[in-house]
């Protein structure tokens, strides 16, 4: 891999993690129809890694209220969500663990990821405009954190989108838009730094090369870019442009996987 072909991908994995696009979905369909090899689920959760660093940076004050009520003072708002937080990871992990083989494998057929970014662009519209929302983080309880992190456990499969499936679980809860956005982000932190625990035994001193280093900061940089954008998108506007987005891409997709064009 060269070092402008990982900066592709830390792109795509900075705006893929955040907004509702699904960035496990690009980070296949770019090197299919680029021709690159694939560098494998290890350098997939690198990237990922480097969306933790954005995230972490975006809410570090936010964490640090969260850990300290969360340990110190469990029956305060944010010691409560705190452990929503920590339950709702649970099914996501689970799922995680166990299907691991399949996501570099069966999970990565482009017929599959197209069809999931249509499937999933659809019930992000529904979820968004026809679901009453006004909850804000405050107001989220133990019912809509579980039924969020249940939802999340889809995303293993490429096209669903963590972001995209866990802001219209919110959305269906009755979350109002930046509430989903900002329970999203901070549910995807344990998710993200789970995932890399479980790859980091696989590198190896030869992957920890420039192109490897260029892909993770590239990632971070632009996932933390991503993060305040989508929140400040999100106060004026509803997920039409990414809804949008997701049905053409997936018809794209398909057309090309079944006429063999690709």
């Amino acid at each position: 891999m060269t070092v402008w072909q990982a900066a592709i991908l830390g792109l795509v994995q900075g705006l893929g993690e955040f907004l509702p696009i699904s960035s496990s979905a690009h980070l296949v369909l770019v090197p299919w129809l680029m021709g690159w090899r694939y560098e494998g689920l290890t350098f997939d959760v690198a990237l990922h890694m480097g969306t933790l660093v954005a995230v972490v940076a975006y809410f570090w004050r936010d964490w640090l209220i969260l850990l300290h009520d969360g340990l110190l003072r469990r029956r305060t708002a944010e010691g409560r969500l705190f452990w929503y937080l920590v339950m709702a990871t649970i099914p996501g992990a689970l799922f995680g663990y166990l299907f691991e083989a399949q996501a570099e494998t069966t999970f990565r057929e482009p017929l599959l990821i197209g069809a999931m970014l249509m499937v999933m662009g659809i019930i992000l519209y529904l979820a968004d405009t026809r679901c009453l929302a006004g909850k804000d983080l405050e107001q989220v309880g133990l019912g809509e954190s579980l039924w969020i992190g249940m939802s999340q456990a889809l995303a293993i499969i490429p096209g669903v989108s963590r972001s995209g499936i866990t802001m219209a679980a919110g959305r269906i809860a009755g979350l109002d838009r930046e509430t989903a956005a900002r329970f999203s982000f901070l549910m995807s932190t344990p998710i993200i730094l789970g995932a890399g625990v479980m790859q980091l035994p696989k590198l190896t001193p030869a992957d920890l090369n420039l192109p490897f280093i260029t892909g993770v900061v590239v990632s971070a940089i632009v996932g933390f870019l991503s993060i305040g954008f989508l929140l400040r998108y999100l106060t004026r506007r509803s997920f039409g442009l990414f809804v949008w987005y997701r049905l053409i891409l997936g018809l794209v997709v398909i057309v090309l996987a079944l006429t063999g064009i690709r």
